[in-house]
């Protein structure tokens, strides 16, 4: 595991440096939001999906260096996503990445405009030319990221998650809340890679599967995390999904059931990348990590 292990800390480097340069802080009162924004943005994560971008574009031959724009705009995306889950109209968390939260460091209103910086940044990265010559490419990841994100990927997730409904959800249920909240930006990553690659159709489509069986496997985790960890661990509070009266994998399958439903998603995962043989291990190993993890 030790080559994922400095793979994921090589990107996720490389990523924050980025970061750092596209949210260059600003003098006067506007300086104030962009704190907020790298507060959110720079304060640690595993960088996972930022590697799933670098890792996909890798099978086209694509140089990291190139990835690593698209990679940073979808680390904007989620971490603006986090931002304005942890307020307290949503989740009302205190504590993120073993910190306070964005509302917590600053107030409510910077951050709810510190998350519709991000998202808005993140755009704006995409349509740079810096971020790929061909403009249809650059479409493409715009198009392709603004699915992911709206009413038809995460937001659409986020609101059922809000919803009256979220207690009574069945597994099928639950199944499709974590394929759009979570799954969604996830699956947009590997897209990325595919799109920047200019892959095949069958190429992509692989790398899509893949990535929305370990979004689901990366889900189901959590729940096991939320369920077994402890807050010092996690970095952030445990336990909430219990206290909300959420239906989770965990409270429809129990522990042992949740651990072998996250196992069986992650071999399906797997599966999915034959097509590309030995150049996809990194992303099997992957894989393995995302069900290994304990924060």
């Amino acid at each position: 595991m030790s080559r994922l292990t400095d793979a994921l800390a090589e990107t996720a480097e490389a990523t924050t440096r980025l970061l750092d340069e596209l949210l260059a802080p600003l003098e006067g009162p506007v300086g104030r939001v962009v704190e907020a924004m790298r507060y959110g943005a720079l304060g640690g994560g595993k960088r996972l999906r930022p590697f799933l971008v670098v890792e996909s574009a890798a099978l086209f031959d694509v140089p990291a260096e190139r990835a690593l724009r698209s990679a940073a705009a979808l680390e904007m995306v989620h971490c603006y996503s986090l931002i304005h889950d942890d307020l307290p109209a949503m989740d009302d968390s205190d504590l993120r990445r073993g910190r306070p939260t964005v509302h917590k460091a600053f107030d409510e209103a910077t951050a709810i405009l510190a998350g519709d910086g991000l998202l808005t940044e993140a755009f704006a990265v995409l349509a740079d030319q810096a971020s790929h010559r061909d403009p249809a490419i650059r479409v493409a990841l715009i198009a392709a990221l603004a699915g992911a994100a709206g009413a038809a990927g995460m937001v659409g997730g986020q609101m059922i998650d809000l919803s009256p409904e979220r207690a009574n959800l069945d597994l099928e249920g639950i199944t499709q809340l974590q394929r759009l909240k979570t799954g969604a930006l996830i699956a947009f990553a590997c897209e990325a890679g595919a799109i920047l690659g200019q892959a095949k159709p069958a190429e992509r489509a692989a790398l899509i599967d893949y990535a929305r069986e370990l979004g689901l496997a990366f889900q189901i985790v959590d729940d096991l995390l939320d369920a077994t960890g402890s807050a010092a661990e996690l970095g952030k509070p445990a336990g909430q999904d219990a206290a909300l009266g959420k239906a989770t994998f965990v409270g429809q399958l129990g522990i042992d059931g949740a651990r072998r439903k996250a196992e069986e998603t992650i071999k399906l995962a797997c599966s999915r990348l034959d097509l590309f043989a030995e150049k996809a291990d990194l992303l099997r190993e992957t894989a393995v990590f995302v069900l290994e993890r304990r924060s």
